[in-house]
């Protein structure tokens, strides 16, 4: 079981950008190679063909770091590793995990001195837009030109989900691989709810009454979240918000707008969980890190949570055979919300990089092509029950059914759940796009039109705005220490 928090990588401004939330991760400004140490040439290739696209060296080792997170390592050793070793047999290939990402791996950059390929998630990953700015991130459009692992009439960049190219999209380069689709929402327990007698929300007066129910029960507490890590609140609170007053809620806090955190529907959703926090919360929430509120939500003893669709997988081993997961979105507010019922929150994540410094970038997009192969994702969904963004990789599986059929459960008035990322309605202010699915009169803003942030005056803007209003924000919901995440260096976009 991870001790740190597996949501995507966001911070305030990046869960608009890149969904979910995500605990701080250190500067990356002390990341910079320093100007002491020597430079590093680009590796030479092996010449390249339509089977080798980027000029694999059949016989040089391959470095990887994996986030030992809410997937585990397993897919990595056991479906990926040995499907990139089908075809370079001849190539050590060099595993390495951890839950300290920035910890482990900021000295090797400062170093000049990367390995080949990361998996830069968790709560301590580094800084995505710091990298990208330093020049460490290998550009990826090459992968996305190639032919894909299993067709060769097919580019990689058709394979996949487009949203994945936007968003990991960085100053016009594509550098960031996001692998898996998050779903993020309120997670429960199919046991307790059925035994009970309670029916899953749609509107936020039955969440209410839901929640005071379970109370006067006196069987467990309705809700909680990881109190140490306040980002996984952040979640429902800026859907909720965006919910309410539409996309422009959104964009308005990425472009530094003037009151974007204090606009009616900020309040109004601050207000909403406000109330929970006064009323309903877990005792001793404030203090609790997400390993022991997911293991009090499968020992019954709190009915509801934040999360995302890692879940699962992360609590496989304390997880009662009978629990039966299921999830809901976040609840209609106000009965005259911008977005309607059924608006999901989901993003890609488990986000991929191949350091532009390290000895092998050439292997290190080859191993993400392997990745991007059916196989690889068909595998890796049936393995960890999350999908991937891979088009045609899920193979219907039983884990991909049982996901669907949560959304399906979500029907009112015959209409599905709309698979929305909130950042995705956003058109980021570092040139991150965004795609969305939603109402036709809602249309995402025009890059041209939305105010650019210089990185500094984003980080300037961390410091100046992090701190006082989502601290002011997540005081407002319930009693706690100031967000760790506020405090983390970030590009200036959301994506969820």
């Amino acid at each position: 079981m991870p001790n740190t928090p597996h949501t995507p990588h966001i911070t305030r401004r990046e869960l608009l950008r890149s969904a979910v939330l995500i605990p701080a991760a250190g500067a990356l400004a002390a990341c910079a190679t320093p100007a002491q140490a020597p430079a590093s040439s680009a590796p030479a290739a092996a010449p390249t063909s339509a089977a080798n696209p980027f000029g694999v060296a059949a016989d040089k080792p391959l470095e990887i770091w994996i986030f030992d997170g809410g997937f585990g390592q397993a897919y990595a050793k056991d479906i990926h590793q040995p499907l990139f070793a089908t075809k370079y047999p001849k190539a050590q290939i060099k595993h390495n995990a951890t839950k300290e990402i920035t910890k482990v791996l900021q000295p090797r950059f400062a170093g000049g001195n990367p390995p080949d390929v990361i998996d830069n998630s968790g709560a301590n990953a580094m800084d995505f837009g710091a990298l990208a700015q330093d020049g460490q991130l290998q550009d990826l459009t090459p992968l996305l030109d190639a032919p894909t692992w299993d067709d060769p009439s097919m580019k990689v960049r058709d394979s996949i989900d487009p949203a994945v190219i936007e968003i990991g999209t960085y100053d016009g380069k594509f550098s960031v691989l996001g692998y898996v689709n998050y779903i993020f929402g309120i997670w429960y327990s199919k046991k307790a709810f059925d035994e009970n007698g309670w029916a899953a929300p749609k509107t936020w007066d039955e969440f209410t009454a839901l929640c005071e129910t379970i109370k006067k029960s006196g069987k467990m507490a309705p809700f909680t979240y990881a109190g140490k890590f306040p980002q996984y609140l952040y979640e429902v609170l800026l859907t909720m918000a965006a919910k309410i007053g539409g996309n422009e809620v959104l964009v308005n806090i990425d472009n530094l707008e003037d009151g974007a955190w204090t606009t009616e529907a900020m309040k109004e959703s601050a207000t909403r969980w406000a109330e929970v926090g006064a009323k309903y919360l877990m005792q001793g929430t404030a203090g609790l890190d997400h390993v022991q509120t997911q293991t009090s939500h499968n020992k019954y003893e709190v009915a509801m949570l934040p999360s995302g669709s890692w879940l699962e997988n992360e609590q496989k081993d304390t997880t009662p055979a009978d629990f039966a997961y299921q999830m809901f979105v976040v609840p209609d507010v106000t009965g005259s919300d911008k977005m309607p019922y059924g608006t999901l929150h989901t993003q890609p994540g488990e986000n991929f990089i191949v350091p532009s410094k390290g000895a092998n970038p050439q292997a290190g997009m080859e191993y993400l092509r392997a990745m991007l192969s059916k196989k690889a994702a068909g595998d890796f969904s049936e393995l960890v029950r999350t999908v991937t963004v891979v088009k045609g990789g899920r193979r219907g599986q039983a884990a991909v059914a049982r996901r669907q059929e949560r959304l399906r459960r979500g029907e009112r008035g015959g209409r599905q759940h709309r698979l929305l990322p909130l950042a995705d309605l956003v058109r980021p202010a570092q040139g991150r796009g965004s795609r969305r699915h939603g109402p036709a009169d809602e249309r995402r803003p025009d890059p041209r039109q939305v105010p650019r942030a210089h990185p500094e005056e984003g980080r300037r803007d961390q410091e100046r705005l992090g701190d006082q209003e989502v601290q002011a924000l997540t005081c407002c919901v319930v009693a706690s220490s100031s967000p760790r995440s506020s405090r983390r260096r970030s590009r200036s976009t959301w994506s969820t």
